[in-house]
């Protein structure tokens, strides 16, 4: 019996690496977050049990303890189970936490890395996180809640000059732009919001770190900010389901028989960060 951690990647399933495609192939359960994209769900064989752990906006805030319960509930039934995470597990997937309690339940684990949208929504956009001259580094941060933006350094990360990458932080950006402003950067500091990045919903919107709250950009979104966010005319992302306009991807799963886990019979979950 193996538990697998697998990366989902930032959305399009092009983006998957081979091992996850294969592991998603003969899985007898797969446990998956919210943010793991539709079409990464469709490779999934029809009749595997799909179990939906994803944390929706606004749901309270749930255990990772009764998550983790839950995983050694099914590595305990199955012989192949894969708990599949958007992006990498252990870039803000809590994947860490899940993995030193599958090991001290002595149960064999393996990690699957994925293409985080730390870096994948930047390039999606046309932007190089780091470029000679322009940006020597990057740091990734996450403001998923105000908990989380209360942890993060905001007065720092102002001293640093590199790329910021901001993960989740849409809700709380007018916190993050007068945090970053009051600590000396620019308000005229290029800023990229991208939601949705190697979906059918992709959307960028560049704008300053002054003006970024008045941007609108729909959760799941990554920001960039710093003076790579002004390049414009790169190449980006040119997935093969990608239009210039900004569509719907309608996705149905009632192929897969997918479980909503139900806290009436297991308690809350633990969603990832």
């Amino acid at each position: 019996m193996t538990v697998y951690l697998v990366g989902a990647g930032p959305g399009d399933p092009d983006l998957l690496t081979m091992r996850a495609a294969r592991l998603l192939g003969r899985a007898d359960v797969v446990i998956h977050d919210r943010l793991v994209g539709s079409g990464v769900l469709d490779l999934i064989p029809s009749g595997t049990p799909l179990v939906d752990v994803g944390k929706r906006p606004g749901d309270p805030r749930r255990a990772q303890a009764d998550l983790n319960a839950l995983l050694l509930h099914y590595a305990a039934l199955y012989e192949v189970v894969v708990r599949l995470k958007g992006g990498d597990p252990y870039v803000f997937g809590r994947g860490g936490e899940e993995a030193i309690a599958l090991r001290d339940a002595g149960h064999r684990t393996e990690v699957v890395p994925g293409l985080s949208s730390a870096t994948a929504a930047a390039a999606a956009a046309g932007i190089p996180l780091t470029h000679r001259g322009r940006s020597n580094g990057f740091t990734v941060v996450t403001a998923a809640s105000a908990h989380d933006a209360a942890g993060v350094d905001w007065l720092a990360l102002a001293q640093l000059d590199h790329t910021l990458v901001v993960l989740m932080g849409v809700r709380l950006a007018p916190h993050i732009a007068t945090a970053l402003i009051a600590g000396g950067r620019s308000p005229d500091e290029p800023v990229a919001v991208i939601g949705s990045a190697t979906t059918a919903c992709q959307q960028v919107e560049r704008t300053t770190l002054a003006r970024l709250a008045q941007v609108r950009v729909p959760a799941p979104a990554t920001i960039v900010i710093g003076d790579v966010a002004g390049f414009e005319g790169l190449p980006v992302w040119q997935g093969d389901h990608l239009t210039t306009h900004h569509g719907t991807a309608h996705h149905s799963t009632t192929h897969h028989g997918t479980a909503h886990y139900s806290t009436a019979h297991h308690g809350a979950l633990g969603g990832t960060a």
